[in-house]
C-alpha cells in the first residue's frame, strides 16, 4: 500500500508529466520566448566545450542538448511526447523517457551532466542530485541554471500573456538552498553565475543589461536565472596511488641556481621528473644543465631547447616534453621553495582542487622578495581575475602551479578560446582552467629573495599588458 507522500508524488508526477505532453506539440521559442532561449544556450555553449560526452536531464524536444554539438549526446525527460519529438527532430542523438527521480536505466559515463530550469518543477530536489551523482565521474561536471525567485510574479504575468510556456507551481530555490543541497548528495559548488537582466530583445538595451550591467553588483542581485557549475566531492584519499610528476623549470640566465634545484627538488609519487626549458640566456645555463644532469645520472631531468620567446612558451614546450602524469611549474629563481612542491602534489591527489595555485601574499615576506608597486599590482589583478574567472584566485603571477597532465591537454584543445598572446603562461593555464569549470584552489607558500640573477619580469611594460589582457578575457569570459 502507497504511503500518503508516495501517493501525493506520484499525483505530483503525472500531473506534471500529463502538463508536458499537452506542451508537447506547441511547444514554442518562438516570439517573445526565442531571445530568452537564445541566450541561454549561448551561455551553455561558452561553458562547455565541444565535443564532449553530454547528458541533458529535461531536454524537452532536444534543442539545446544538439546545439552543444556532444561527441555523445542522451538526453531524458518524462514526457513521452517530448521525446518522440525529439528523436525526430535529431536522430543522431539518443533520447528515452524517464523520471529524473531515477535515472538507473541511464548508462554514463558522461564529461558534463546538464539541466535548465529543471529543478523548480521537481517533486524531490534532493534525490535529484542524488541520482546525478551516481552518474558521475570524478572529472564530470554538472551545469545547471535556475529562475530566482525575485523574478515568480513577472514570469507569472509573460506566463498568462503568452510571452512563456506556462508552467505548474514551481520551487523557488536560492543559491544557499542549492548550495546545502548540493552538499547534502556529495556535490560541491565550483562557480556560479547570475545571468540575464533583460530577457526580451532590444537593439542595444538588451546587450547592455545582459552582456555588462549583470556582472556588476547590485545589478546582479536581480538576474532573472543562476547558472551553477558543480563538481562530485572526492569520496576517499587517492592514497594508493602514486602518480609521476614532471616539474616544468623555465630557465633563462639562471646558471648559478641549477645545482641547487638539483639538489632541492624532492622525489614524488612514483617519481620525479625536472624538466629545464632554456632559450636566449647570455650566461651558462643551457652548459651547467646539462653538465649537471650527465654528473648526476640517477636524476630524471631533461633539458628542451626553447626556440619561442618568453615564460608562456617555455612552459608550454615544458608541459608538451613533460612525461609525468602531474605537471607542475617551479621558477628557477627558487623564490618558491622546491620543498613546498609535495603540498601541491597532496592538494591534486586527494582531490582538494584539480588546479592548484601557489599564492605568496598570505605569510609575511622578505622585504626585498616583491617591490611594493608590483605587491601593489599583485593585489589588483588577484581581484580582477577573481571577478572574471568566477573562482577566488589570490595571486595570479605566482609561477608555483600544479595540474594532472591530463586536464593540461583539455586546456591546450581549448586555447584557440584565448589564442597564444600571454606571455607568462599563467594566464593561459587559468583562463583554460576556468573555461573547463575545475576546481581552483590556492595554496599559500612563503616568498623569498632571489639570490642569483635579476628577474625577467619588466614591471610597467608587463604590468601594461596584463592590463590588456584582463579586458580581453572579460570579453571571453564575463561580457559574452
Amino acid at each position: 500500500m502507497f504511503s500518503s507522500v508516495t501517493k501525493a508524488s506520484a499525483e505530483y508526477q503525472s500531473q506534471r508529466s500529463a502538463h508536458w505532453d499537452g506542451l508537447a506539440e506547441k511547444f514554442s521559442h518562438a516570439g517573445l520566448r526565442s531571445y530568452y532561449h537564445r541566450r541561454i544556450t549561448d551561455l551553455y555553449r561558452e561553458l562547455i566545450p565541444q565535443g564532449e560526452r553530454i547528458l541533458e536531464v529535461g531536454c524537452a524536444q532536444g534543442d539545446l542538448l544538439a546545439a552543444l554539438q556532444p561527441s555523445r549526446g542522451v538526453g531524458v525527460d518524462f514526457s513521452g511526447c517530448m521525446i518522440a519529438s525529439a528523436q525526430g527532430k535529431y536522430p543522431a542523438l539518443e533520447f528515452m523517457q524517464c523520471d529524473a527521480h531515477n535515472l538507473k536505466d541511464v548508462s554514463g559515463p558522461f564529461d558534463y551532466i546538464i539541466f535548465s530550469d529543471l529543478i523548480g518543477d521537481l517533486w524531490d530536489v534532493q534525490r535529484f542530485f542524488e541520482e546525478v551523482r551516481k552518474l558521475c565521474t570524478p572529472e564530470t561536471r554538472v551545469v545547471f541554471n535556475v529562475y530566482s525567485h525575485l523574478w515568480s510574479q513577472p514570469v507569472r504575468l509573460a506566463q498568462s500573456s503568452g510571452c512563456a510556456n506556462p508552467l505548474l507551481p514551481q520551487n523557488w530555490l536560492c543559491l544557499d538552498d542549492i548550495n546545502g543541497l548540493l552538499k547534502l548528495t556529495g556535490l560541491e559548488l565550483v562557480a556560479h553565475r547570475p545571468e540575464i537582466l533583460f530577457p526580451l530583445y532590444l537593439p542595444v538595451l538588451t546587450a547592455v543589461f545582459n552582456r555588462y550591467l549583470v556582472k556588476f553588483k547590485p545589478f546582479s542581485w536581480f538576474a532573472l536565472t543562476d547558472f551553477v557549475v558543480a563538481a562530485p566531492v572526492p569520496v576517499s584519499v587517492l592514497s594508493d596511488l602514486k602518480p609521476t610528476v614532471s616539474v616544468i623549470i623555465p630557465a633563462r640566465n639562471e646558471a648559478g641556481n641549477i645545482r641547487e634545484i638539483l639538489e632541492r627538488v624532492p622525489q614524488m609519487g612514483g617519481g620525479t621528473e625536472l624538466v629545464f626549458v632554456e632559450g636566449g640566456s647570455v650566461d651558462l645555463t643551457e652548459e651547467t644543465i646539462r653538465s649537471l644532469l650527465a654528473d648526476n645520472p640517477h636524476i630524471n631531468g631533461v633539458l628542451a631547447k626553447q626556440t619561442g620567446t618568453g615564460k608562456g612558451d617555455a612552459v608550454r614546450l615544458g608541459f608538451e616534453v613533460a612525461s609525468g602524469d602531474v605537471l607542475m611549474i617551479l621558477d628557477a629563481d627558487l623564490t618558491v621553495a622546491a620543498e613546498d612542491l609535495p603540498k601541491f602534489y597532496s592538494a591534486l591527489l586527494n582531490g582538494r582542487g584539480e588546479f592548484i595555485n601557489g599564492v605568496r601574499l598570505v605569510y609575511p615576506m622578505h622585504e626585498k622578495a616583491m617591490r611594493f608597486f608590483n605587491l601593489l599590482g599583485n593585489k589588483f589583478f588577484s581581484m580582477a581575475f577573481s571577478w572574471l574567472l568566477g573562482q577566488p584566485v589570490k595571486d595570479t603571477l605566482c609561477g608555483t602551479k600544479a595540474l594532472w597532465k591530463r586536464d593540461y591537454h583539455k586546456i591546450a584543445r581549448n586555447r584557440s578560446c584565448f589564442g597564444d598572446f600571454d606571455p607568462f603562461g599563467d594566464f593561459d593555464l587559468l583562463f583554460g582552467a576556468a573555461r573547463l569549470n575545475l576546481k581552483i584552489i590556492d595554496l599559500p607558500v612563503r616568498y623569498g629573495e632571489r639570490t642569483y640573477g635579476t628577474t625577467n619580469i619588466s614591471r610597467w611594460s608587463h604590468g601594461l599588458l596584463l592590463l590588456r589582457m584582463v579586458v580581453f578575457a572579460a570579453r571571453r569570459l564575463k561580457f559574452i
